[in-house]
């Protein structure tokens, strides 16, 4: 099980949904960068649980604490640590689910790689893992300021909702985290409708970069679109991706889909800000299409242990829509790359 990432700028996460603990461990960090509890704190605020009706009524306060690398308000350049002790676990609610796969879970693939696997909200396969991608997502677009990077992601579609405007300002002040204030209520609807039918819905979240100057990326094998894909199909719940226009291009010819050139930089960003794997200086732009929350409580066809057929209703406490939670993780992943492929960047340019 691998559970670092990075070349450079290298994170390995620990822990499980009902584990004392989560954590991460950030080696690579650059040397003397304002850092404190509070900045990372404010990123697991947007991604903990309880936020809204529309999310899980788990109650985590996702109190991030500095164990190493900090010292009077600055990076060391040591490995830098971070913990999220869990507080709020109700374990009791997966006694159903020991002998039991969920559908849509990652339960079935852990048993048959392992032999074992924590029933106790997925352990390791927990969308809680992602907590302390955040933390450390929080400490990449650290960096990522002084090149005056800035990372916004956004949920574009969700229940059949699409959204038409984007308005930057508004992600943050409603419950779906969209960028179009005419979309959130159609949207809220389409969450509370499919709660009441005890089900969920999908969508697509939308994440948009400026600031990236032409030149980051590591051809061949480690692209920067690559590396993106890599990140963001590393997070449950995500099966696809597409960079600028996507998958439209296919029905196009190369005078339509070319970004023409001027000394201003791109005319055009029908490739969404990456060319042959490098940043080409435009803005950077992806999205991602998200399944529903395989966590319902309507009656599913299974399997147990015994691999004899059965049924089972999943209980607790979940949400009904990943979209909205899954935004800050999203830019997190996205600021982990980035803070990579910068410091790859630099080591090369500065030899």
């Amino acid at each position: 099980m691998n559970n670092s990432y990075g070349e450079i700028f290298r994170i390995t996460t620990f822990g499980e949904s009902h584990g004392p603990a989560l954590g991460v461990v950030i080696d690579g960090m650059v040397p003397g960068i304002p850092l404190s509890e509070e900045v990372v704190q404010r990123e697991l605020d947007r991604r903990r649980p309880g936020q809204s009706q529309l999310a899980s009524r788990r109650n985590e306060a996702d109190r991030v604490e500095f164990l190493s690398g900090v010292f009077e308000g600055k990076s060391t350049g040591t490995p830098l640590a971070m913990l999220i002790r869990n507080t709020d676990m109700r374990s009791r609610d997966y006694g159903n689910l020991a002998e039991v796969f969920r559908p849509g879970h990652a339960d079935y693939g852990y048993f048959a790689k392992y032999g074992i696997r924590d029933c106790r909200g997925g352990g390791r396969s927990s969308g809680r893992e992602t907590a302390a991608r955040v933390a450390a997502g929080a400490v990449a677009k650290c960096i990522l300021a002084r090149y005056g990077v800035r990372i916004l992601a956004h949920t574009l579609a969700l229940g059949g909702v699409r959204a038409e405007r984007f308005v930057p300002e508004e992600i943050e002040r409603n419950a779906v985290r969209t960028a179009d204030p005419d979309a959130v209520r159609p949207m809220v609807d389409a969450i509370l409708a499919a709660q009441a039918a005890r089900d969920s819905v999908g969508g697509l979240v939308e994440c948009r970069v400026s600031g990236v100057p032409a030149g980051w990326g590591e051809p061949v094998f480690d692209k920067l679109d690559a590396e993106l894909a890599r990140a963001m199909l590393s997070l449950g719940g995500v099966k696809g991706i597409e960079f600028g226009d996507g998958f439209a291009v296919a029905e196009r010819r190369g005078s339509e889909n070319n970004d023409a050139l001027s000394p201003d930089g791109p005319v055009t960003n029908h490739a969404g800000g990456i060319v042959g794997g490098i940043s080409n200086g435009a803005e950077i732009v992806f999205r991602m299409p998200v399944k529903p929350t395989p966590s319902i409580a309507l009656r599913q066809q299974t399997v147990d242990v015994a691999n004899r057929a059965t049924e089972v209703e999943i209980h607790g406490r979940h949400d009904p829509c990943l979209c909205p939670r899954l935004v800050p993780v999203v830019e997190a992943m996205t600021a982990l790359v980035l803070a990579d492929m910068c410091l790859r960047h630099r080591a090369l340019r500065n030899f």
